[in-house]
């Protein structure tokens, strides 16, 4: 029979990693050139980096090359996860007692004792105050791995999960479905224009079919709102915007679910109807999906920013970039209905943010989207009726 015997530090770094991880999800980060460090991430955590040290700290010299690392790898987590400001708690468990720890604008440093069993320090106890009571207690030895690897290998089952569901590909039936009614709704175009309708669609067909007109629906002809999205004023038209719901929708579809998909494509084109009939001239009609479509831009935007860990370079190298160059295109080419786009992404966003990630969103986030976005559709139907 073998017994294991783990030194002080050891045991006080796995109760540490254990409960930041368990209690306040926190999770690991691979951080490569450093030794006896542990580096935590959470995102919505009160610290969003916890740095558990065991080298020794002894002088002036050696803290402040310490902070010069952690410099270091915090401009690569930002980089990495487009955040602006990353503030550290840094738990140092071997340092000179006579050593005063300064801290930074961003770096708090904490020395525990070698007894960490009942953590004192105010910089800890104010962010998790909880932290004695969910500390294991009258652990050690092989019983003190076997408990944290049980309980750590546990949650990260259940994030692996959440995580599966998430990207696991899916079949793809409400983006094919708004595709098959865009292209019949021209199909009808076509047949009270004829084949004319393929360069330009007359704006009294479009009217009639349910064009969005600020006329319209000042009148009540509220349905207006979602009919508009079907329509298209061109086969190239109707082309390009199939095409962008075609890549958008499969992975929004995928990433958010079916139904929250839809909620999200039709409040998005209804957002950008909105803001679009504030402007439109009073013999103008407008069509198009690309309010709705621009709503899920921002809702891949959204859901980004929530996995930025993994979709960080995506969102700065991709994402962002088309958002801001299509917004763009729509100021520089007459005939883009660019405020259609705007209200449309703003719809996006907020109604994503209202619905929640799945794993990834507080209830109170939840509760802020709705309560934007009721705020967002409401100013835009009061300008809508008062001008």
């Amino acid at each position: 029979m073998s017994t294991v015997v783990m030194n002080k530090k050891d045991e006080i770094i796995m109760k540490l990693v254990h409960y930041f991880v368990t209690e306040e999800n926190y999770n690991p980060i691979v951080v490569n050139g450093v030794k006896d460090e542990i580096w935590l991430e959470n995102q919505n955590g009160p610290y969003r980096i916890i740095r558990i040290n065991s080298n020794n700290i002894f002088n002036k010299e050696q803290l402040n090359y310490d902070y010069f690392k952690i410099e270091s790898i915090v401009k690569q987590i930002k980089k990495k996860t487009l955040s602006f400001k990353v503030n550290i708690l840094n738990i140092l468990l071997d340092v000179n007692e006579d050593l005063e720890l300064e801290g930074t604008n961003n770096i708090v440093p904490v020395a525990l004792e070698e007894d960490a069993s009942d953590i004192k320090k105010e910089e800890i106890l104010e962010a998790f105050p909880n932290i004695n009571e969910k500390l294991l207690k009258d652990t050690t030895g092989i019983d003190l791995i076997i408990n944290v690897t049980k309980d750590i290998n546990e949650k990260t089952e259940k994030e692996n999960k959440v995580y599966e569901r998430t990207f696991k590909p899916k079949k793809i039936i409400f983006t094919n479905i708004i595709i098959v009614l865009c292209a019949i709704m021209f199909a009808v175009t076509c047949y009270f224009d004829g084949l004319g309708a393929l360069n330009e669609v007359n704006p009294n067909t479009l009217a009639f079919l349910g064009a969005n007109s600020k006329i319209y629906l000042q009148l009540g002809e509220v349905w207006r709102l979602i009919t508009h999205m079907f329509l298209h004023v061109s086969l190239a038209h109707l082309l390009v915007n199939m095409y962008s719901l075609y890549i958008l929708g499969t992975q929004i579809e995928t990433f958010v679910g079916r139904f929250k998909f839809l909620i999200i494509y039709i409040v998005s084109g209804i957002c950008g109807g909105l803001l679009s009939a504030i402007a439109l001239p009073a013999n103008t009609v407008a069509v198009g999906a690309s309010g709705a479509i621009f709503g899920l831009s921002g809702a891949l935007l959204y859901f980004g920013y929530h996995y930025r860990t993994y979709l960080g370079s995506a969102l700065r190298n991709q994402i962002i970039p088309i958002i801001i160059l299509n917004l763009g295109i729509g100021f520089i080419f007459p005939g883009i209905d660019n405020l259609a786009h705007i209200g449309g992404l703003i719809g996006g966003i907020l109604t994503t943010m209202a619905l929640g990630i799945d794993g990834r969103s507080k209830s109170y986030e939840k509760i802020n989207g709705f309560i934007c976005l009721a705020i967002f559709m409401t100013a835009l139907i009061v300008m809508l009726f008062l001008k």
